[in-house]
Order: structure tokens, then C-alpha cells, then sequence
């Protein structure tokens, strides 16, 4: 739960049988209210002090194993689909869920379900795990008394989402390890070896006055280099990290977000490209599972847009909103939109007409998921040689600058 706390609480049932545990809410009277909506009758709450886990500190960061969660909704579908009980399949699945935060939270869920609330209202206590569309989508399993149908769709679509994501990722991950590698081997070189020289140009310097004042400029620019990476590390390393905290927490905030969403589009080499390929995936997948399970229309088209990922994509979101509120089509604003290429508008046309709507955004996202495909698999064998050509030229460039003055000096000599 975002924002939640751990509390220790006593308390008595209606027998005068005294109980003791804990449980996460935002606050005591949150607390009190799940109590008696168990029946119990509250004596005591407390905040709960944990000391601090680094364990915690990389759940937060990984996030929820989106493979977990999607295997979670499978098995829950597969239980409510065999007549088992709610509270029973949520137990099962509490038992062998891995992720210690889904985990945790069908924990809660479960004492949710038995105090009275329902499994959407219960899922609302964990929006870390189980976002707006998943609990909007089980909302419409419940209402419509078709659960199970909600939860394979829902398992389907984390299922697709993730395999974009891993898609992408297990691309992208070979060039960034050649690139890391070289920064490192970039910076030793600059801290270690480069100094060495530098050594060797002293000597040159003391027993020919005036050699070292008449380093090329090559020479000169990586001495200077080395010279502030060894002499002020201690303030260029602290200074990095803080410029990325300070970037990420600008990225979140509203006009960061409208900036760089807006930036990454358009990036060179294709990069924006694909960029764009995999927001349209994601969107035209989340809007067909929302739409396939049975989520209101305008509700759908909210909830779209504030899971797209892409600032661009939900303020296209918004117009459509305000178009299908006023009666008009899903897609009039597509097509007037730049971030949709026309073949989505066409499609979303003839899906409206022909109430195959749910049918035609699922086709939008098989083709632009085999689309980022083949386009990430071309951007990775064009960034590769790109990368160890820039990498390959500032190495030479490092060791020409480094040899220049010897060669000089050898040339005087002779």
C-alpha cells in the first residue's frame, strides 16, 4: 500500500476472546475501521518502528515482478473457475506466490474478503501491486458474475505487457553492458594510466625546460582530464549522482514529464520510433483488455490514457474522453492526433462501425508488438557498431594524444 504503515493493534471479538497482530493501513482510524469490520472491538493500536531492511530498499526500487503478478491472476482464475472459495484460492495462492509484495498483499486482500469488502475494494488497499485497470477490470468480473473471464483476460495482458517490456530490455541490455564496460575501462585509463604519462612528461619537462609547456593539445585536454577525475572525485562522483536524483525527480513532475515524454519521441536514429511503437502496443493492448472486460467506455478510455506510460498518448486520452463524452467517436481525435499513425485511426474507425472494437485494438497491438520486434532488433545491430566506434575512437584518441609528445621528442633528438 502506498503510503502505508505497519500497525500493532489488540483487540477482542464479540465472545471477550482477546487477539493480538498486525496490519498495514494509512492511519489508526484506517485500522480501527477494518477491525470492526472484522467484528472485533478495538483495545489497542500502535505504529509499529522496523528497523530499516536494504532488502526494502530494492523491492522498492525493482518494483513488482510483473511474471509473478501474471501468474498470480492465471492460478486465481483457474481457482474461481474450479468452484473453490474465494477465501480458500486467495490462502492457496498466498502460500506459493515468490514476490514477497504480492505476497503481502494477498495477505491483506484476504482479510479484506473476510471482513465484508469486496475483492476490488480490497485490491484498492494495494495500488503498488494491483493498479487502477486491474482493479477496474475485476470490478467488471465481478459485477457481470464472470470473475474467472476477468482474470484470464487480466493474466493475458500482464502476461503481453511484460513480454514487451522484457522484449525491449533484453535488447537494449548487450549494448548497454559494452557501453558500461568501456566507461569503465574509459575512466581507469584516465585515472591510472594517464597519470603514468604524465609522470614520464615531468621527466621530460625537468631535463628539457620547456617541453612540458609545449604539450599538443591533445595531450594537454586528456592531462586535464585526468587531472580533475584524480583530483576531484571526490566531488564529480557525489555531483553525478545528485544530477541524476535531481533528473528523475524533474521527470516525474508534471512539466518534466510533458518535456521529456515529448523529447524521447523524437529522438534520431530511429530511436523515437521505436519508442513510439512500444506506446502504441502498450496502449492499443490495455485499451482492448479494458474494453474486452466489460469496463464502462469512458471509464476504459480514463484509465487508458493514465496507464499509457506516455504523457503524449494520455493527453491524446483526454481529448477522446471528451469527445465520446459529447457524443462523438473514439476515432476523430485518433486521427487527429500526430502520435497515431493513420493506419490506427482507420482501424479504430472500422471497429466502432462494425462493433469489433475490442477485436481491432487487438490487432493494432500484435502488429506493433511484432513491430518493436524488428525494430529493436535493428536499432541494436546499428547501435553496436556505432558504440564501439565512439568508444574505439576516444581510446585512440587517448593513446595518439598520450604517444604525441614522445614521437616529439624523438623527432628532436634525431
Amino acid at each position: 500500500m502506498a503510503g502505508a504503515t505497519t500497525f500493532a493493534f489488540r483487540a477482542m471479538d464479540g465472545g471477550g476472546v482477546a487477539t493480538a497482530g498486525e496490519i498495514e493501513a494509512e492511519s489508526k482510524a484506517q485500522v480501527g475501521e477494518q477491525l470492526r469490520q472484522r467484528g472485533l472491538i478495538v483495545l489497542d493500536v500502535s505504529e509499529k518502528s522496523e528497523p530499516f531492511k536494504i532488502e526494502q530498499l530494492w523491492q522498492t526500487w525493482k518494483g513488482i515482478d510483473m511474471r509473478e503478478l501474471s501468474i498470480f491472476s492465471r492460478q486465481f482464475a483457474t481457482l474461481v473457475a474450479s468452484g473453490m472459495p474465494m477465501l480458500r484460492s486467495l490462502h492457496t495462492l498466498e502460500e506459493q506466490t515468490q514476490d514477497e509484495r504480492i505476497k503481502a498483499a494477498i495477505g491483506g486482500i484476504r482479510a479484506d474478503v473476510e471482513a465484508g469488502s469486496s475483492l476490488e475494494q480490497a485490491m484498492e488497499r494495494h495500488p503498488e501491486v494491483f493498479d487502477r485497470l486491474y482493479r477496474a477490470m475485476v470490478r467488471s468480473g465481478e459485477q457481470s458474475g464472470q470473475l474467472e473471464d476477468a482474470l484470464d483476460r487480466i493474466a493475458y495482458q500482464v502476461e503481453k505487457s511484460d513480454s514487451l517490456r522484457r522484449q525491449v530490455k533484453s535488447a537494449m541490455m548487450y549494448p548497454a553492458l559494452i557501453f558500461g564496460f568501456a566507461m569503465v575501462v574509459l575512466i581507469a585509463i584516465v585515472a591510472f594510466v594517464i597519470p603514468t604519462f604524465v609522470g614520464i612528461f615531468e621527466e621530460i619537462g625537468e631535463e628539457n625546460p620547456g617541453e612540458k609547456a609545449a604539450l599538443p593539445l591533445p595531450t594537454q585536454i586528456c592531462v586535464a582530464a585526468s587531472d580533475l577525475i584524480t583530483g576531484y572525485w571526490f566531488i564529480l562522483f557525489p555531483a553525478v549522482i545528485v544530477a541524476f536524483v535531481v533528473f528523475f525527480r524533474w521527470k516525474r513532475t508534471e512539466g518534466g514529464k510533458n518535456v521529456w515524454d515529448r523529447f524521447i519521441l523524437r529522438l534520431p536514429m530511429k530511436v523515437g520510433d521505436v519508442i513510439q511503437k512500444v506506446a502504441l502496443a502498450r496502449w492499443s493492448r490495455t485499451f482492448a483488455g479494458a474494453v474486452s472486460a466489460g469496463v464502462p467506455m469512458l471509464q476504459a478510455i480514463k484509465l487508458t490514457g493514465e496507464t499509457s506510460g506516455n504523457i503524449v498518448l494520455e493527453r491524446a486520452m483526454e481529448d477522446m474522453y471528451a469527445s465520446v463524452k459529447r457524443g462523438g467517436s473514439l476515432a476523430g481525435p485518433i486521427q487527429r492526433d500526430e502520435i497515431f499513425p493513420p493506419m490506427v485511426g482507420h482501424m479504430v474507425a472500422v471497429g466502432e462501425e462494425t462493433g469489433q472494437l475490442e477485436h481491432m485494438l487487438s490487432k493494432i497491438a500484435d502488429f506493433y508488438e511484432a513491430e518493436v520486434d524488428a525494430k529493436v532488433k535493428a536499432l541494436t545491430s546499428l547501435i553496436e557498431p556505432i558504440m564501439i566506434v565512439f568508444v574505439g575512437g576516444i581510446v585512440g584518441f587517448i593513446v595518439i594524444a598520450m604517444y604525441l609528445p614522445i614521437f616529439s621528442l624523438y623527432d628532436k633528438i634525431r
